[in-house]
């Protein structure tokens, strides 16, 4: 994580703790559940996690915590690894589940029981919720069963281990404190009753430990030195420190920040999960997810998504972000080494009726403007063109500059144009422009008024190709506040042109190239495409908000 002046709190807890001798290296870990594929807000913690130990010279794990096998799938597993690789990070060999640790688990629940600070009760969750857990300003008053001999808890324990019971029949609680003020610490649940199969540990178990249990015990036996969590787990700290308190073992400091949420998005795996399952989406890599499979498949770059979560910092107040730094982020990054491609979206055909019919030139072309080491491209040129249909307007509008009735344009890479006709159908419909071509300035034509460089594809050259055009997926930069989010889906989050044209220069074009197509975006080839037709993902367009907006704000300030 890039350092600010001052270094954000994470930062100054860990030097302090390093600078006493509390810790002589820093074991941090990243512990995601495997029920679902991991998203922007995911990244951030993973990126946190990684480079607060590579930075103090310490490791990161990862840690599944699979704890219940009603929802967890290896499919999960094998995705979340691969999309941490992706993002550039490895763990070694320090790969561990919570299910490694399910007999140890089992045994710290039982040493609780022993100590008469935990028993086994026969209320089912919700009433207990309801008629014993109390609220904020009430109380609560102790479960019937709070009081049952040692004895008696290590037996009815054991016999659920065994089946004994059938689920929700009972539970294991902590017995903390009816009375605390924190709700969480009032006898919480630490084992339930799943008859499911584990993915791992296949029938062995029939109980499971609660995420609360068995997150900082699985931290103390990989003895993390700080635990970062999201700011909702700030809530469950005394929990966590209870648990390990009580225990006597190695004790990890839980520390929290805040959340990275994401305008015109939604993040809960519940709201993202109904997405793709009605529909709205195509799949957990939909490029309009937030989900580090669809950044990917829309051509967001690793470097981009790390320098966007060090951007982003970690602070403990909730916010949104912009998704215009990410976008930001991602330029600066293509910027750099994605290749010059010419495409046309929308085609309009321009005639040169002074070029040579059957004459064709090859023209140099740069791959990345001002480095000659990307090298040049042959780029074809002929009588017949397409160009952008809002490249021309027939009654051009205050402040177009583009090609108009007697303007003069420059093609890029090549030569001045000027539209001398405008061809129509039947319907008045424009089907062509008659233009005619010159090497230099026509006579009369001046610089300024022939300012304007046009795009542009030889058309018998041309490779046809799908293009998508990807934006927000919700028109409301918080659609979490809404009663059904489904309301504020932005109709035009896809729009697809089944038929583009692009220079030929894409012959060994290959699923996740990246390019620049002047004047019109970053894009990505998509794994739609096939060896009969070329798909591309616009990954963003070239306008870049986020910056204009930052040198707005630095020449006012």
């Amino acid at each position: 994580m890039e350092r600010q002046e001052g270094k954000d709190f994470i930062r100054q807890i860990i030097e302090r703790d390093l600078a006493s001798g509390k810790h002589k290296t820093v074991q941090t870990r990243f512990p995601p559940e495997p029920n679902g594929y991991l998203h922007i807000g995911h990244a951030k913690a993973v990126v946190l996690n990684f480079e607060i130990a590579k930075e103090y010279g310490g490791k990161c794990n990862l840690r599944f915590d699979d704890t219940d096998p009603r929802k967890e799938k290896m499919e999960y597993v094998e995705a979340i690894q691969e999309d941490i690789r992706w993002l550039g990070y490895d763990w070694e060999d320090r790969l561990y589940f919570t299910s490694d640790y399910f007999d140890q688990l089992y045994e710290w629940a039982v040493e609780l029981i022993k100590k008469g600070k935990a028993y086994v009760c026969d209320i089912p969750q919700e009433e207990f919720n309801k008629n014993y857990r109390g609220t904020t300003y009430e109380k609560g008053k102790p479960s019937p069963y709070r009081n049952r001999s040692v004895e008696e808890n290590l037996e009815l324990f054991e016999r659920m281990r065994r089946g004994e019971f059938e689920e929700g029949e009972k539970v294991l609680r902590a017995k903390i404190d009816m009375a605390h003020p924190n709700i969480l610490m009032r006898d919480p649940v630490i084992y339930r009753i799943l008859k499911v199969p584990h993915f791992r540990t296949g029938n062995k178990w029939c109980i499971y430990p609660m995420y609360d249990f068995s997150h900082p015990l699985s931290d103390s036996i990989e003895k993390i030195t700080h635990s970062l969590c999201t700011l909702e787990f700030e809530y469950h700290r005394p929990l966590y420190d209870w648990f390990v308190e009580q225990l006597g073992i190695h004790h990890p400091q839980q520390i929290e920040f805040s959340r990275l949420n994401l305008a015109y998005t939604v993040m809960s795996k519940r709201k993202l999960l109904s997405l793709v399952e009605e529909g709205i989406v195509k799949g957990w890599d939909d490029p309009r997810l937030p989900t580090l499979r669809g950044m990917r498949r829309r051509g967001f770059t690793p470097k981009a998504i790390r320098e966007f979560c060090k951007k982003v910092g970690v602070s403990k107040r909730e916010n949104i972000i912009d998704p215009a730094l990410l976008e930001h982020c991602v330029r600066e990054d293509l910027n750099e080494w994605a290749p010059r491609r010419m495409a046309v979206l929308r085609p309009l055909k321009v005639v040169l009726v002074n070029y040579p019919e059957g004459k064709e030139e090859w023209l140099e072309a740069e791959n990345l403007p001002g480095k000659p080491e990307g090298g040049l491209r042959k780029v074809p040129f002929s009588r017949e063109l397409y160009i952008e249909q809002e490249d021309f307007q027939e009654v051009p509008e205050k402040g177009f500059y583009r090609l108009a009735p007697g303007r003069t344009v420059k093609l890029r890479y090549a030569y001045y144009i000027t539209c001398e006709e405008v061809v129509k159908d039947e319907k008045g419909n424009i089907q062509e422009l008659r233009c005619r071509y010159s090497k230099e300035l026509p006579e009369g034509v001046s610089k300024k008024e022939a300012k304007s460089i046009l795009h542009w594809v030889s058309i018998p050259h041309a490779v046809k190709a799908e293009v998508r055009l990807y934006d927000k997926l919700f028109l409301v930069e918080n659609p979490d506040e809404l009663e059904d989010y489904r309301q504020a889906l932005n109709p035009n989050s896809l729009v697809v042109i089944p038929e583009a044209f692009l220079e030929p220069n894409f012959q060994d074009a290959k699923v996740g190239d990246h390019y620049q197509f002047e004047r019109l975006g970053y894009f990505v080839v998509d794994p739609d495409s096939t060896p009969e037709k070329l798909v591309l993902n616009r990954t963003v367009t070239l306008k870049d908000s986020w910056a204009k907006a930052k040198r707005k704000a630095l020449s006012t300030g």
